[in-house]
């Protein structure tokens, strides 16, 4: 997995203790445990995390990240479906507006 950076850049000046846990805890140990989760898999719980927490600001990344990381057209489709009985049709439906996008790219 590539060394992520995006905390450093971000929120280095203003936050550097969480960027530093963003970049070197939460991507540099958590998500680089494939053994335990592959980085598709932990994208879809990712990203159906931060739809069910209304956390849009921060979908996009994600989607990106999540397509890279493998997810087809069809699952990110069949998880926001699944996603809108639980976490609500509004969310799923912004949601869905930034997955067109992302997917037809």
């Amino acid at each position: 997995m590539k060394k992520q950076t995006a905390g450093q850049e971000q929120l280095g000046d203003f936050a550097p203790q969480f960027a530093k846990l963003n970049d070197d805890v939460l991507f540099g140990e958590v998500w680089s445990k494939e053994s335990e989760l592959s980085a598709h898999d932990r994208s879809m719980i990712t990203i159906a995390s931060i739809i069910s927490a209304g956390n849009l600001e921060q979908l996009d990344a994600h989607l990106k990240i999540g397509k890279k990381n493998g997810i087809t057209k069809e699952e990110i489709v069949a998880e926001i479906t699944h996603l809108s009985f639980y976490a609500g049709w509004p969310k799923a439906w912004s949601a869905f507006n930034r997955a067109k996008e992302i997917w037809t790219e």
